[in-house]
């Protein structure tokens, strides 16, 4: 299905930028990512001392943002992800040293200064040992602010050519945390990466954040579609082509093997390509240069290769749907990106974007009530996060006033919003197919299925009362209805 040229959109779930221009499955992007200044979060809670070191800052060139609290503060490092914390010692709303321990453990590369006055010096050495890079002492002088602060951010992960590689990765959640490390730490290899996990996750996203993170983040970024194509356009559109079917000579295309020299190939969806050209793949990935039977050569490790899959390669290759040997030659460096619902604390931060990114310019803005959130955040997603994005959009437009309420967003889900059970219903639906379970097994036959719980039967008879169930209801039909001698015999 040919992707439509459309206003700025998701871009796979975990950011919104401008679709990239695509000529039959085909994206490359060759711009290097935006180099930003570095950015600086102020956290405290006297208004009048924040607006001074904005204005500070500010004319020093750097980009800076502000937060009343220590809670409003860890949301803007996750949203902004900025370089350098510059906070008071006594956030109102959390312990000061239990802020900079949280501040370190999500993000150990990120530089702290404290904001100290006279009385608290000794508090602010404290927060030194647990991790600050400095303190200042109230009144801040502008140089001692500004050389700190220079200081600081050389510390830091801050490199002004590398631009901001994961800007569009909004999370909180540790798990994708753990999965955006090791994204980060593989950006500096050159070997093949397998990103895998369910439609809707960000699979492409995180090849692209890979991409601007490695060295090779000036140079092209080739993107070829899998699934649903015509073999000999995908064949042609990897390998390129030399001659016509006639074998008249024309016009040398090349293919993306080629275009992304120096950079970055992704081959998306790899489980939907043909198996002539998984074999294919595999000869030019074995070999030192690309065969030239197969298009114009190119030096294979020249080019970095990602490929994606929502499907699980290990069992197509069980099957012959997948060749084995390049099955190994992409699995070399595997990660998988996780579904929403195992990530559900990012889901009120995604929804905070998409509501902000969404609004159409000049329009009304729009945002859920808590109890709407909450719905949002204990709903099932089979689509993920890009499916996330469309209920947000959807509700947007449909939605009459500021508010967006619990009802509504129950009503634009539908009759079941698939919401997670409790505790509690999930125990009992367990348990009840457990006993369900054991009649079916034993045709209904109570002393037998109490056997199988380890239970007496005066405690089966009491759980199938509690959970209405009928041992008559799994009697079996082909013994005519006949009592089991078990039974008779308890009686």
């Amino acid at each position: 299905m040919k992707r439509r040229s459309t206003p700025p959109t998701a871009s796979l779930g975990f950011g919104i930028t401008p679709k990239q221009k695509d000529t039959k499955h085909r994206r490359e992007d060759e711009a290097a990512p935006a180099v930003r200044k570095a950015k600086i979060l102020i956290v405290d809670h006297d208004p009048a001392l924040r607006r001074l070191l904005v204005a500070r800052l500010g004319a020093a060139k750097y980009a800076v943002e502000t937060a009343d609290g220590a809670q409003a503060a860890l949301d803007a490092c996750v949203r902004s992800r900025p370089n350098l914390v510059v906070t008071d010692l006594r956030p109102n709303d959390m312990d000061g040293l239990v802020f900079l321990q949280e501040l370190k453990s999500r993000w150990p590369q990120l530089s702290v200064i404290v904001l100290t006055a006279h009385g608290t010096i000794s508090e602010a050495v404290k927060a030194t040992q647990f991790g600050a890079f400095g303190y200042l002492v109230k009144p801040v002088g502008r140089d001692e602010l500004l050389g700190q602060v220079e200081r600081a951010t050389a510390e830091s992960s801050f490199t002004a050519g590398e631009g901001d590689w994961r800007a569009n990765l909004l999370s909180r959640s540790q798990l994708m945390e753990d999965r955006l490390r090791i994204a980060n730490g593989a950006a500096a290899s050159g070997v093949p990466i397998l990103l895998t996990g369910e439609n809707g996750t960000g699979k492409e996203l995180f090849s692209r954040a890979i991409h601007a993170a490695s060295v090779r983040r000036e140079k092209p970024f080739i993107v070829v579609a899998c699934r649903g194509r015509v073999p000999d356009e995908l064949e042609s559109d990897i390998f390129g082509t030399e001659s016509d079917e006639s074998g008249a000579p024309q016009t040398q295309r090349e293919g993306a093997l080629q275009r992304a020299r120096g950079g970055t190939l992704l081959l998306d969806e790899i489980g939907d390509l043909p198996v002539k050209l998984q074999v294919a793949l595999a000869k030019s990935l074995a070999a030192d240069h690309i065969p030239p039977s197969m298009g114009l050569g190119a030096a294979r490790s020249d080019v970095r290769l990602i490929c994606t899959t929502s499907r699980d390669l290990k069992v197509l290759t069980g099957t012959g749907a997948f060749f084995k040997d390049l099955y190994h030659q992409i699995n070399i460096l595997p990660i998988e990106i996780p579904p929403l619902g195992r990530r559900r604390e990012d889901i009120p931060l995604l929804v905070s974007h998409f509501l902000e990114q969404a609004t159409e310019p000049g329009g009304q803005k729009k945002i859920y009530s808590p109890k709407a959130i909450e719905l949002l955040a204990t709903t099932d997603w089979p689509g993920n996060v890009r499916q996330l994005f469309d209920l947000v959009k959807r509700n947007i437009a449909l939605a009459r006033g500021e508010i967006i309420t619990e009802e509504f967003v129950q009503q634009s889900l539908g009759s079941e919003p698939g919401k997670i059970p409790t505790y509690d219903e999930a125990r009992d639906t367990f348990s009840r197919e457990y006993l369900a379970q054991n009649l079916r097994r034993t045709s209904g036959n109570v002393a037998q299925a109490a056997r199988l719980a380890k239970r007496s039967r005066t405690d089966f008879y009491n759980l199938l009362a509690r959970y209405r169930l009928h041992p008559e209801d799994f009697k079996n039909t082909a013994a005519g209805g006949r009592k089991d001698r078990d039974d008779e015999d308890d009686q």
